[in-house]
């Protein structure tokens, strides 16, 4: 995978977060707790958790001329961020209204701004850098033309790709041919392929038919249950997730993929990647926040090397 380098093109947004008992009905008001404000969106999330954990990372996004890009610029920066592409639009920044649960759970409403103004020029533009990159981390909080775009640019210069495909829609069939790794949940998958995978022989039917579409490496995630991993030819390997007391779930989703990133980019196995990934998230659903979750790599490396004695799952 080249230099190890880690771009990240997607979202970012300024997070409002209310904790409450429990999720409104509609048109339904229930009194919540604690408010927060922070910086969000999956893009920004993934980027963030990448170069925490270790990684050389750089993070192209798209923000409004406001309080609130400047805001999430200086705090990129601030994390380690090459932020040198950043761009800038006269749309407002992207903004997520998020309710979290007493179990943990989140319902979010987003409202996309700068984020949907992302273009194919604008890919276009920071071409150069996306070929020097080892492996390209995109989503699809942007417009999908965009994330198409970068991924053919990636894969056309031996960029090892990698998509979370969220939140899920249908996918052409020419951002397959240009993916190397898929990570969706189940009900991505199931969006995906049309298959619910509520079991092992359901899971390999889905990931058969990615498989089929031209995508080597698939990683399904189900949250608590963890996540299973298959490579084409060589089966699946279930991974179990850490048992751990869940707070908030916001950003967990990212936090693995982030940290997945980095365990390749130091050409650590898919199998061992996971492994990596799965202790990752498990600490960041134990504090509140997207980004104010997110781990360090010394905290990740100390539950990984006391779970893992080298063995696949």
């Amino acid at each position: 995978m080249g230099s190890g380098k880690i771009m990240v093109i997607g979202s970012s947004n300024t997070d409002m977060t209310v904790v409450t008992r429990r999720h409104p009905a509609p048109g339904e008001t229930v009194l919540g707790g604690h408010f927060r404000m922070g910086a969000g969106g999956k893009g920004a999330n993934q980027a963030v958790a990448a170069k925490r954990l270790g990684g050389d990372v750089s993070f192209i996004c798209k923000v409004g001329s406001d309080l609130f890009g400047d805001n999430s610029v200086e705090h990129y920066r601030q994390e380690g961020l090459d932020v040198s592409d950043v761009i800038r639009s006269s749309e407002a920044s992207g903004i997520a209204l998020i309710t979290v649960d007493e179990s943990g759970e989140n319902s979010i409403v987003v409202a996309s701004g700068a984020n949907a103004d992302m273009t194919v020029a604008d890919i276009e533009a920071v071409g150069d850098k996306i070929r020097e990159a080892s492996i390209l981390l995109l989503q699809l909080e942007i417009p999908l033309p965009a994330v198409i775009r970068a991924a053919e640019i990636a894969h056309d210069s031996g960029v090892y790709v990698v998509l979370n495909p969220a939140p899920a829609c249908d996918l052409p069939a020419g951002l397959y041919d240009c993916t190397s790794l898929i990570i969706p949940n189940y009900s991505e998958m199931k969006l995906l392929t049309g298959i619910e995978p509520s079991d092992e022989t359901s899971a390999a039917q889905a990931c058969n038919i990615l498989h089929s579409k031209g995508v080597g490496d698939i990683i399904l995630t189900a949250g608590a249950h963890g996540c299973i991993v298959s490579q084409e030819g060589k089966g699946l390997v279930r991974m179990p997730a850490m048992q751990v007391k869940a707070v908030d779930t916001t950003g967990a989703g990212d936090t693995f993929c982030g940290a997945l990133c980095v365990a390749l980019a130091e050409r650590r196995t898919l199998v061992e990647a996971a492994g990596f990934a799965t202790c990752a998230s498990a600490l960041s659903v134990q504090k509140y926040g997207a980004q104010a979750s997110v781990p360090y790599r010394s905290e990740v490396e100390r539950i990984y090397a006391a779970r893992h004695d080298g063995s696949e799952f």
